[in-house]
């Protein structure tokens, strides 16, 4: 149960806690992190009050942990634009990373800690689309990885491949949203990349909506509507196979 540390005057509006909707939770094994009202939010992994971790004007959101945990990459809408800025678990004052009139949104940071790695349309030759790219985890040059189109990715142990979803849903400019059981032409794949050659590698599936994926050991871990409400399913890597890790019949 996640409390929240308001002001006295809005005690009143925890009454209604079917309207308090966090989003985006990143998680470093002690603290999650979420979206809620427009700002980043920490509460330990047990529960208890959240705690406000960036105070700013405009929109914060997406929050993505570094690798050691000590560091957060979020997207701000400061200046009215949106940005990669980090902050410290701990809170502080935002570090700006990305300077571009474009949107950039954090998705990982590389397995060393050097680099984040944020979507951004900046060099793609259509709205519909966007590229993945890494810049140094304290500032600097970015550079785009070897694929036309990415939206959101996962390093394999070795940083030799990525795992990544080449197209957002089709209601942009929110790569995110999306029509339950929806099998138009936009349903979203996971493709494994070589990063030496942008050799590709889809994940198998029947036009099923497959998202955010994560590479942990011989696996790639996403999620799935291929077998009705969305769940958490494995692709082994090695036995090019997919299997369900969760059982859900009932909401995505």
């Amino acid at each position: 149960m996640i409390r929240f540390a308001w002001p006295i005057l809005l005690m009143p509006l925890l009454a209604q806690e079917s309207a308090i909707l966090p989003q985006r939770p990143a998680f470093n094994g002690a603290d999650i992190i979420f979206s809620y009202a427009g700002d980043l939010w920490r509460v330990g992994k047990t529960g208890g009050a959240a705690v406000r971790l960036t105070t700013g004007q405009g929109v914060e959101t997406y929050p993505v942990f570094s690798p050691d945990g000590k560091t957060v990459a979020f997207s701000g809408e400061y200046d009215g634009n949106f940005d990669v800025y980090t902050v410290p678990v701990t809170g502080g004052v935002p570090k700006r990373i990305t300077f571009h009139p474009g949107v950039d949104e954090p998705t990982t940071w590389t397995n060393d800690g050097q680099h984040i790695v944020f979507r951004s349309g900046r060099g793609a030759n259509s709205a519909r689309y966007k590229q993945l790219y890494r810049i140094p985890a304290n500032g600097g040059a970015d550079e785009p990885l070897p694929f036309d189109m990415a939206v959101a990715g996962s390093y394999s142990a070795d940083a030799t491949r990525i795992a990544f979803m080449p197209i957002g849903f089709f209601r942009p400019p929110h790569s995110y949203d999306a029509w339950k059981q929806y099998r138009g032409g936009r349903t979203t794949k996971i493709w494994i990349g070589q990063l030496s050659d942008s050799a590709i590698t889809e994940i198998p599936r029947m036009n099923s909506n497959d998202v955010d994926p994560l590479w942990i050991g011989n696996e790639v871990y996403f999620l799935s509507d291929r077998e009705g409400p969305v769940s958490l399913f494995a692709y082994d890597i090695a036995g090019k196979k997919v299997r369900r890790v969760l059982e859900n019949t009932t909401l995505d």
